[in-house]
């Protein structure tokens, strides 16, 4: 029953702080949730590995924290010297060698300061550098509906400022914990040869530092993980807006967007302030029970020097140690609350690097050698993660070599989930996808994307110049190969009119460019990859009928030779295909060729009613353009 009122007791204030940090969030529901809270061990086990690269300077360190605090105790012990030796017995002769060995020591204590802020600074920053690169690294290999299902903001929130809180909690945090324990020790020790029964008496109150220090680290922690998730969630708002602020402003949504912003910087606004005031209200708290202490410590004290138990310098220099001896109490007491701080963030962190790729290389994936370029759905079925009806239900395709096949339907019909099936962006749940007669499970994942060169719906181009753009197709490729890809995109003569050539900065996504340039700069990259396998997604969605058109000829000689799909919602654009596949909710309705499908009368014919324009000439315009 006690051991019950115990732990209600101390979860009350817990509550209250939850109470304090809430801040609305609409209909309940949290921009970024928060980590699954762990024990220190499983961080600490979990973070060590990293500082494999400088575990041989923590001996050095740890000499550091022996030899500083030596020098500090034998700065004070100089002081008791100075006292009974010269002033008390009024004998200015001893002073000069004090005074000799005050600066040699200040000298050392120097020297000592400066090859452990060096060393230890190097020792973080390196963790700090493998640990930034394999969590980056890992968020890279992670699948595509990872980065679907997460804001990015807070991604980059735990890429950046959560890793280097790790650091705090791994390493900086347990040398200052062993700076204060060899602090605690040398000085204890020198205490303890003063006056045995003075030192006793000055540790009664040491019970009362652990006490007050493991309430309020727990409301620090609670404070600091809320904080945490709170700048997540702040950096997720404004990666999102920002990156979508023409959308933002067309529609006047800046109050709404502000707004919400407000909310999130109040809710990590309160998560500051609550965990301020803890540390506040510790701090002061710790100051009145060291001054007890010292205060007890000294009465006894100057009653021991009455009756002559104690020389005056014996008296200064134990009160002086006796405040150094509290100082690393007191600074490991706040230590422990930075820990349980920078554990939150460590949290986060374990998180994100326990997220495993949905798809990933086999235990012994096969190296793909030559590849024709053939592509095989076998009664493909697939659903998203978190939905319940299929994207694709029993889907089977073939396309040859040179052939051209055509994904025609409406929106949501699956079209573009085959595109991720063929990039293994996903596995599919039934059947199998083969290139080249082989399962791309078996396949290297690498050997796989290697051979698919691709043109988006989203045209993605890269901030960075023309040439490094048509690059990212195949970084080996030379200047005249970089030169032909965009000559065979139609993109050479508006690359040579631009200020700088090849060499101009595009701007963030391209926006310095139109719509019909990006597109070509994307027919570019796919050009100069040269990949057997070309996939198109909706290459002209967004464009005027003229930029269709200039589009339209390069993408011609892009697919000439090359096994390709083609996405699109534009018929006119597929008429020529080899074969066309009409899909419907997941399932393949209707194929076969562009006149065969009017013939037949159905879904597609329907579909080429609504899609086909007006205006004869733009018909003829367009299917000229495609022939």
């Amino acid at each position: 029953m006690n051991l019950r009122r115990h732990r209600e007791r101390g979860a009350a204030p817990l509550a209250a702080l939850r109470r304090l940090l809430t801040v609305a969030e609409p209909e309940g529901e949290q921009v970024v949730a928060a980590a699954p809270a762990l024990p220190v061990r499983h961080i600490f086990r979990r973070f060590w590995p990293y500082t494999r690269g400088g575990r041989r300077w923590l001996l050095p360190l740890v000499a550091f924290c022996v030899v500083g605090p030596a020098i500090d105790a034998a700065e004070i012990w100089l002081f008791k010297v100075v006292v009974d030796e010269v002033l008390v017995q009024r004998d200015l002769s001893p002073f000069l060698p004090i005074a000799l060995a005050y600066v040699g020591l200040s000298l050392a204590s120097g020297i000592v300061s400066f090859a452990d802020d060096v060393t230890s600074t190097w020792v973080g920053e390196r963790f700090l550098l493998a640990l930034r690169a394999d969590v980056f690294r890992h968020v890279q290999r992670l699948s595509l509906g990872f980065f679907e299902r997460r804001r990015l903001g807070d991604v980059l929130a735990r890429v950046t400022g959560d890793v280097d809180a790790v650091e705090t909690f791994l390493l900086s945090g347990v040398a200052q914990a062993l700076w204060y324990v060899m602090r605690l020790g040398i000085f204890l020790g020198m205490l303890f040869y003063l006056s045995w029964d003075l030192t006793l008496f000055a540790l009664v109150v040491v019970p009362l530092f652990w006490c007050a220090a493991r309430y309020f680290s727990r409301l620090v922690k609670a404070a600091s993980r809320e904080r945490r998730r709170r700048s997540g969630s702040v950096s997720a708002v404004a990666e999102e807006v920002l990156g979508n602020i023409a959308l933002v402003q067309a529609y006047n949504r800046q109050e709404w967007e502000q707004g919400r912003f407000q909310r999130e910087i109040l809710g990590r606004y309160r998560a500051t302030m609550t965990s301020t005031r803890i540390r506040a209200v510790f701090g002061p708290l710790v100051d009145l029970v060291e001054l007890s202490g010292a205060l007890l410590v000294m009465g006894l004290g100057t009653w021991q020097l009455a009756r002559g138990r104690l020389t005056l310098g014996e008296l200064l220099v134990f009160l002086a140690l006796l405040s150094k001896l509290y100082s690393p109490i007191r600074g490991m007491s706040h230590l422990n609350s930075t820990f349980y701080a920078a554990s939150a963030a460590a949290e986060r962190i374990v998180e994100l690097l326990d997220q495993r790729p949905q798809v990933s290389d086999g235990p012994a994936p096969v190296r793909l050698g030559r590849v024709r370029g053939q592509v095989e759905f076998d009664s493909v079925g697939f659903t998203y993660p978190g939905t319940a009806r299929p994207a694709l239900c029993d889907v089977s395709l073939r396309v040859e070599p040179g052939q051209i096949l055509a994904l025609v339907g409406a929106s949501g019909a699956g079209k573009s989930t085959v595109a991720k099936l063929l990039l293994r962006f996903y596995d599919p749940e039934h059947g199998a996808v083969h290139l080249d007669g082989a399962d791309l499970r078996t396949l290297r994942l690498a050997d796989v994307r290697d051979h698919v060169a691709v043109v988006l719906q989203e045209t993605l181009v890269l901030h960075g110049t023309v040439r490094e753009n048509i690059l990212y197709g195949r970084p080996d490729a030379s200047e005249r190969e970089v030169v032909a890809a965009a000559r065979a995109a139609d993109a050479h003569d508006f690359v040579t009119a631009l200020p700088e050539g090849y060499d101009t900065v595009v701007g963030q996504r391209g926006r310095l460019l139109s719509g019909g340039q990006r597109q070509r700069l994307a027919i570019a990259r796919a050009m100069i990859r040269d990949a057997p396998v070309l996939l198109l997604d909706e290459p002209t969605t967004g464009l005027d009928a003229e930029s269709g058109r200039r589009v339209m000829e390069p993408l011609r000689r892009l697919m000439a030779g090359r096994t390709t799909i083609v996405i699109s919602h534009n018929l006119l654009t597929v008429r020529d295909a080899t074969r066309i596949l009409v899909l419907d909710h997941g399932r393949v309705v209707e194929q076969g060729t562009h006149h065969d499908l009017l013939l037949s009368g159905k879904t597609y014919a329907r579909l080429h009613r609504l899609h086909a324009p007006a205006d004869p000439a733009a018909t003829a315009s367009m299917i000229k353009a495609f022939p």
